[in-house]
């Protein structure tokens, strides 16, 4: 009996993280942090180096997060970026319009309607993701794709590729400012990561979103709306694109259709190489963001270096297949 409360906490820590995965990546996180301590130096674990990195990663964590919901249902989600960028032009085209000459309550009420209308036109991709796939039957790959150059074409089409810039200081702070010298985006990235994994597994819709990652005929068969729930599930993948939107024109201080374009294939990426299974019905979001913090960790390296950043995705290719060779190795049947 008095080992209880540890069974407990540890069974809550593998929920949060997977042990495995976890482990792998710990100690791969553990010799690039050696390895680069003694290529680089102090210049490594300095302050403003630490402080670069805690502010380059959330935006792309809150897109990772997108991407790891879609993959544990067995899907995808091609369309995130396209949606973030369509909600960013939004939310900066009511602030640029509106804002000047505002004062007072009108001044705040304005930021906060704006952000909302960005998410409600995230809302609205999502919805159209999760009707096409789970009631039309459409693969995600083909849904999410439609959607995407839908999205990218209305951005460009209605802003005929130009940036949108100059906010607010409120609205530059979520990308810029800290909070006790932690990037405030970070916190974003936190708030959003902390739910997602309670959600998973902590909730029936968690274990729902894994079954039908698992098995998704078996699930239907088992009484489970597996349409509704798979709706729910691209709608909270594109508010997540949303809230990602609000931290990449707050950093940049601008909007642009074609902002983060590279980041799609990181975000799948970083899900994969933290665990989340492409095949879907398993992943944890503490693995996630383990494998966030590794990719930024060889980005931040090779920049103090002066390697090109072509070589930093060739590493992060080579890791994601050495990671997902040492289940074969360990003596692991593929799936």
């Amino acid at each position: 009996m008095s080992n209880a409360p540890g069974l407990s906490l540890r069974r809550r820590m593998v929920g949060f993280a997977g042990s495995g995965t976890v482990a792998t990546l710990t100690l791969l996180l553990f010799a690039l942090w050696v390895v680069f301590a003694i290529t680089i130096g102090d210049r490594f674990f300095s302050v403003n180096t630490l402080q670069s990195m805690a502010f380059q990663m959330p935006e792309l964590g809150i897109l990772s997060l997108a991407m790891m919901l879609a993959l544990l249902s067995g899907g995808l989600n091609l369309s995130i970026i396209a949606t973030a960028n369509l909600s960013g032009l939004t939310i900066a085209f009511l602030l640029t319009h509106y804002i000047p000459g505002s004062q007072g309550l009108a001044w705040v009420g304005i930021q906060v309607l704006a952000i909302a209308a960005g998410f409600a036109v995230a809302a609205l991709v999502g919805l159209v993701n999760g009707f096409v796939i789970a009631y039309l039957g459409v693969s995600p790959i083909l849904a999410t794709l439609g959607t995407m150059t839908l999205c990218k074409g209305l951005a460009i089409g209605l802003t005929r590729g130009n940036v949108i810039s100059g906010f607010p200081e409120p609205i530059v702070f979520i990308g810029n400012g800290t909070v006790f010298g932690v990037p405030f985006a970070l916190i974003v990235l936190a708030l959003c990561a902390l739910p997602v994994a309670l959600m998973l597994n902590a909730t029936p819709f968690g274990a729902r979103v894994y079954m039908i990652g698992s098995n998704e005929k078996a699930t239907r068969y088992s009484g489970v709306d597996t349409r509704a729930v798979l709706l729910k599930l691209y709608v909270l993948s594109s508010l997540l694109a949303g809230v990602a939107a609000v931290v990449m024109l707050a950093r940049f201080n601008s909007a642009n259709a074609a902002y983060g374009e590279s980041y799609l294939l990181v975000t799948i990426l970083a899900a994969v190489l933290g665990g989340i299974d492409p095949f879907g019905g398993f992943g944890k979001v503490g693995g996630l963001l383990l494998a966030l913090i590794i990719l930024q960790v060889i980005s931040s390296a090779f920049n103090l270096l002066n390697l090109s950043q072509f070589l930093t995705l060739a590493i992060w290719g080579g890791i994601l297949i050495a990671v997902a060779a040492v289940p074969h190795f360990a003596g692991k049947a593929p799936r």
